[in-house]
This record gives structure tokens, sequence and C-alpha cells, in this order.
């Protein structure tokens, strides 16, 4: 009785440790198969676009499209206003960078390091480094909830006309302006007294 016991300890003890070394074997293969990261690429200067484009064709090409999964320009839309006409474009929001969501191996590094334009990985010479996915995150958030920003063709010393806001109707002239904020300020003659004020430059028309 006391030998069947044994023999049934000893088979349950050595199915415990099999399965433990099932478990070990899939975490170990969980932990060295490849994942999905984004990368930073630096490009020459105006290239953007066109990286994303070359690439995009490289992947259909080369047969990557389970390696390289997605190309951002991260951009802003600019609305400008020149003699009194509004267009607006669209703005990088990091000039000279590309970011790249891929496994990295030799194939998708190669395709990527080699596509027309691009100068290099932002990390070490031998290993890319991987952005943190909360960066990347906040980076295309940016440009997709930014306000538009408004560009407008005024200096210190023009006339503008304010069409909104409690100066409206107002002729001022310009003593500052701050094109990062799309706002100046202006001095208003009220009452016969100069008055200065902040204005956005959705609140004014060259004169």
């Amino acid at each position: 009785m006391a030998k069947k016991k044994n023999e049934e300890l000893n088979e349950e003890l050595n199915t415990q440790e099999v399965q433990e070394e099932q478990k070990e074997t899939s975490l170990s293969k969980a932990n060295k198969e490849p994942k999905k990261r984004w990368y930073v690429v630096h490009t020459y200067s105006g290239h953007e676009n066109k990286v994303k484009i070359n690439l995009e064709k490289r992947i259909e090409h080369m047969g990557l499209g389970e390696k390289i999964f997605r190309i951002e320009v991260p951009q802003k839309t600019v609305t400008q206003v020149k003699q009194g006409k509004r267009t607006e474009k669209e703005e990088k929001i990091f000039p000279g960078y590309v970011l790249v969501e891929m496994i990295m191996d030799d194939d998708s590094w190669y395709a990527v390091r080699h596509t027309q334009g691009v100068t290099k990985f932002v990390g070490s010479t031998k290993r890319p480094i991987p952005a943190k996915d909360s960066e990347i995150k906040k980076i295309i958030h940016r440009g997709q909830s930014s306000t538009p920003k408004i560009e407008l063709d005024v200096k210190v010393g023009d006339k503008v006309r304010i069409i909104s806001g409690p100066f409206a109707e107002f002729i001022g002239d310009i003593t500052e302006v701050y094109p990062d904020k799309s706002k100046l300020r202006a001095t208003v003659s009220i009452f016969g007294r100069e008055t200065p004020v902040e204005l956005e430059y959705k609140q004014i028309q060259k004169v």
C-alpha cells in the first residue's frame, strides 16, 4: 500500500513538473516573440510625406505588411490670412521626423533605413530605440485635436479693424505681435485716449 501511494505521489509530482516546464516554455516563447513598437525615423527636411509614400510602396513591394503597420507624419492645420483671404495648409508638428509602428527585425530595419529620404533611426547607431507608446499617443492626439493656428501678414505699425469683441468696429494701431500665440497688442482711441488692447488674429482685419 505504501509503495502504491509513493508511486501515485511520484506520478503527481512528475505531472506538476511537466506542467511547470510547459508553463515556463510558454512564457519564454511569449517573451521572445517580437512586439510591434513605435520608432522615430529622421528624414531630410521637407521629405517627410515623400518618405511616408516611398515606405508604403516598399512595404507592398517587399511583402512586409505583417511587420510594418503604421506610418505617421504628425501635422496640424494652419490658417493663413493674406489681403483678407483665408487659406488653410498642413504644417508639420515635428519637421524632419516620421513615426513608424513596426516589428523590428533585419528585414523591416532594412526596408525603413534604406527608404529614399531616410537618414537614420532615432537611437544608437547599432540599435534603434523604440519610443514610449504614451508619448506617441500624445503626439498623434496633438495633431488630431489641436485648434487650427492662424497666421496673419501683419507687423508693428499696421492699422487693423477690430471685427469682434467689446472693441468691434474700432481701428487700432499694432504695437506688438505674438505669432506663436496668434495674438497681438494694439492701441485703440477711446474717448480721445489711447487704450492698449490684446486681440486674437481672428478678431481683426488688416486695413
